[in-house]
């Protein structure tokens, strides 16, 4: 299993981390994602490595920013 952590921006509430997991768990190849709201850290469990772009886009396609990606 793959693990990387985002770094998002923008959200407030918990409808916000759970509408960022929903956008990253239907990217193709992720497994799983957790997202902590206070910190702005998701967790994103993959199969195989997803480019780290592909994953930004998803999530900024949605409103939010990523500000880093480890």
């Amino acid at each position: 299993m793959i693990t990387k952590t985002l770094t998002v921006e923008g959200m407030s509430c918990m409808h916000c981390a759970a509408r960022v997991k929903k956008i990253l768990t239907s990217v193709k190849g992720v497994k799983d994602a957790a997202v902590e709201l206070s910190t702005g850290a998701c967790t994103v469990m993959m199969k195989k490595d997803i480019p780290n772009e592909e994953l930004k886009s998803a999530v900024e396609n949605a409103g939010f920013r990523v500000t880093d990606i480890k």
